[in-house]
């Protein structure tokens, strides 16, 4: 019930996020153009290696413990994006910033 309860509210902040068009779209400390520049390196079935520079900048600023969040959210497939390969962008841009594990 719990997991419910808080699928609901990321779901309700995405959609609130989506009709807020005067503002930017940011998830987890990333602007929307760092998600679209990323957008290639977690979508399978081939996904763009290495990662782009843009991708990188936009990865070395997000909010890890936050992105974690999503990791198991049907959210992301939803939206095309792999929790995996998401999850794997710190070490494939050579981050040194520790990823928590989720």
């Amino acid at each position: 019930m719990e997991m419910a309860k808080r699928q609901l509210v990321v779901v309700l902040l995405v959609v609130v996020a989506l009709f807020e068009g005067s503002r930017a779209v940011s998830v987890c400390d990333i602007s929307e153009d760092g998600l679209a520049a990323c957008k290639p390196s977690v979508t399978k079935p081939d996904p763009v290696e290495p990662p782009s520079v843009d991708c990188c900048k936009a990865v070395s600023g997000a909010n890890f413990t936050c992105l974690c969040s999503y990791k198991n959210s049907y959210l992301l497939p939803y939206l095309g994006i792999d929790p995996d390969l998401a999850m794997a962008l710190p070490s494939k841009c050579n981050l040194s910033t520790p990823v928590p594990s989720c």
